[in-house]
């Protein structure tokens, strides 16, 4: 099989234009029209940021976030349909394009590539310990079972990169806000049918520490093994291990592969060579 690279990159990069600039240089140096096609294919979804935030200041429109989750109203899913979709996603396209990687930019209704349903009412837990029923809006959970892993593959079998916003659609005419990690995960699980898949998530530390007060001591190798082994000794911050859960789930799902690395070191750990820590079975 083909190798083929889901990459997703996070606010921390999206806020900040020289990282951005950064990051897209070396996004293109690898999978720019120059680039070596043996190297693998790549596809490229992005956060939001949170650029939504200040444009929504600047209208009126008020963030409004329970547990840190956004809820995303009429307004809101206006408002970031125009900023994920238009704003962020279009100026990354540009900047690839003009770096001679031959990018498109796409939301999850584009194609029908990522079906989604709105999420239904949850029982939160407010600050105060009590329970309420919250209706987080227009935010959609990833129907894994219709994604259109094919259109994708259309696309990157004609030297197209595929920029994906963390946008999908309910197929009833509603846009839908949704985590690009899940995103990002479901798109590589389904494109697993085709590729021999590394998922990368783009993180602000240089990998998963083995000692959180030291930034350089990354543990470049997780299997389940060595998982359980790290969980026994308690030598892993309570913060990474949703990342890994959720690593295990998509290797287990058909992902050849997930890496957690610093955006800085992105050629680096699109090679055999990593700096960062590439999880495994």
């Amino acid at each position: 099989m083909d190798k083929l690279f889901v990459i997703k990159v996070g606010g921390n990069i999206i806020d900040d234009e020289k990282k951005l600039a950064s990051f897209l240089n070396e996004f293109s140096e690898i999978f720019g029209a120059s680039s070596h096609p043996a190297r693998g294919r790549g596809l490229l979804v992005h956060g939001g940021g949170k650029i939504a935030t200040v444009i929504g200041n600047k209208l009126g429109i008020e963030s409004k976030y329970i547990n840190g989750r956004r809820i995303t109203d009429d307004d809101t899913i206006d408002l970031v349909t125009m900023v994920y979709g238009g704003l962020i996603n279009k100026k990354i396209v540009a900047q690839l394009q003009s770096l001679n990687c031959n990018a498109i930019g796409l939301t999850g209704a584009d194609a029908n590539i990522i079906p989604a349903v709105k999420r239904p009412l949850k029982k939160m837990t407010k600050e105060d310990g009590t329970e309420e029923l919250v209706d987080f809006g227009w935010v959609g959970n990833v129907d894994t079972s219709q994604l259109a892993a094919d259109k994708l593959q259309l696309l990157l079998n004609n030297g197209f990169t595929p920029i994906v916003a963390p946008l999908t659609h309910d197929k009833e005419g509603h846009i839908l806000n949704t985590n690009a990690d899940t995103i990002a995960s479901s798109l590589a699980v389904a494109l697993s049918a085709y590729y021999n898949v590394r998922l990368i998530y783009c993180f602000e530390k240089k990998g998963v520490l083995e000692n959180v007060e030291d930034e350089n001591a990354v543990i470049h190798l997780i299997n389940k093994e060595k998982y359980r082994q790290l969980l026994d000794e308690q030598k892993l911050f309570a913060g990474i291990l949703p990342k890994i859960d959720n690593a295990f789930a998509a290797i287990d799902a058909g992902v050849h592969e997930v890496l957690i690395g610093d955006a800085n070191d992105l050629i680096q750990n699109t090679t055999n060579n990593i700096t960062g820590t590439l999880i495994t079975q």
